[in-house]
């Protein structure tokens, strides 16, 4: 016998279940759970300019800033070009440059970076990006970007204005394209402790954090500071600190069970229901409401001898139906599978759960929280 497909999939909505079976808490590594405090990466931020390019660069009429930073730089170089000189370019392009530096990294070593036109290119490939700066938030130079640009999109444009692309060509990337001038503040700082910092907030994890580490290192090696950070007893030499934390991201422990969640994507129909949600004693009644709107002119036209003129009057008919309802019961204390299952058998479209969840959780049967993005 053939199954039959749930009206539910049929409306093609996307159900995410977030661990549908209450499965055991498994064990993680606290190199997964959390990071070692002021060990990040910092954003830089340059402009430039890419030359090379093949008559797809700025319009110089539009982009009046390519001209200025072109004679800037050739003046730099002992070119001397005239004030009332505008070159009319079409293989440059302004551009700006951003990217990331990894914790650690020191001078003489590369970086990638990412390119983007600010001006009115049409498309930067084949193009070559000449020396520029990178500066971070304090203003400080800490790269030197220079190099060939990979551009993975590609356009085409007609004499008539018809254009045609593929991806962006606007944008492009230089592996290794940036090298490092100076390095970041060391954040071995010498105090006597190291702080982990867990990328969610949960007191449960931070607790079993500090007493897996007690466990490992002794009592009181570690002790929690708040709901994200864990504080641990460190070693003052950097080379001792390094290994201290090789033994201490191994560590393995079971992080506390994710909050009640349900989170909706009214944009997309997807819905994620989390393992820990439960709905209280509940009935729900749910009918396929239709909504008619027809739109019609009627024309008046007056007698010819009563100097009148032609007129149109729109005529609007709104009609609604409920047809096909049906009522659900939800016990107290339901489980994911069940609310899964009573949902599916109802035949809800995207709309219709949306609202189902947001009856429910206004209602105070839904202990979850009700996030919708």
């Amino acid at each position: 016998m053939a199954m039959k497909t749930p009206a539910f999939l049929r409306h093609a909505v996307v159900l995410l279940v977030a661990a549908a079976c209450a499965l055991p808490a498994h064990a993680e590594r606290i190199k997964d759970l959390a990071q070692v405090g002021g060990v990040r990466g910092n954003a830089l931020v340059g402009y430039g300019l890419v030359v090379g390019l093949d008559n797809s660069g700025d319009r110089t009429s539009q982009a009046p800033f390519t001209v200025q930073s072109l004679k800037n730089m050739l003046g730099e170089l002992g070119v001397n070009v005239p004030a009332n000189v505008n070159p009319q370019l079409k293989n440059v392009a302004a551009v700006a440059i951003h990217a990331e530096l990894p914790p650690f990294a020191k001078p003489g070593q590369t970086i990638d970076i990412t390119v983007s036109s600010i001006g009115n290119a049409v498309s930067l490939r084949g193009g070559s990006l000449l020396m520029a700066p990178l500066k971070g938030a304090d203003g400080q130079v800490y790269a030197i970007a220079q190099g060939n640009l990979v551009v993975g999109g590609f356009g085409a444009q007609g004499k008539d204005g018809s254009r045609v692309s593929v991806n962006v060509p606007s944008v492009g990337r230089v592996p290794n394209g940036a090298t490092v001038e100076r390095a970041l503040p060391d954040v071995f700082d010498g105090s006597g402790e190291i702080t982990l910092n867990l990328h969610h907030n949960d007191f449960t994890t931070v607790a079993r954090m500090v007493s897996a580490l007690n466990n490992t290192f002794g009592e009181g090696a570690a002790r929690a500071v708040d709901g994200v950070t864990v504080a641990v007893q460190a070693p003052t030499d950097p080379g001792a600190r390094i290994g201290l934390l090789a033994r201490i991201e191994n560590i393995e422990l079971s992080p506390g069970t994710a909050p009640a969640k349900v989170v909706v994507n009214s944009r997309t129909g997807t819905v994620v229901i989390g393992s820990q949600v439960r709905v209280s004693p509940a009935a729900i009644a749910h009918g396929s409401l239709t909504v008619t709107v027809s739109e019609s002119t009627q024309i008046s036209q007056p007698n010819a001898f009563a100097g009148g003129q032609t007129v149109a009057a729109p005529q609007s008919s709104i009609t609604a139906s409920n047809e096909g309802s049906r009522m659900f019961r939800f016990d107290g204390g339901a489980t994911l599978d069940e609310i899964v299952r009573a949902v599916n058998e109802v035949g809800a479209a995207p709309g219709d759960l949306i609202a189902i969840l947001e009856a429910l959780k206004q209602a105070g049967a839904l202990s979850a929280e009700l996030e919708v993005i």
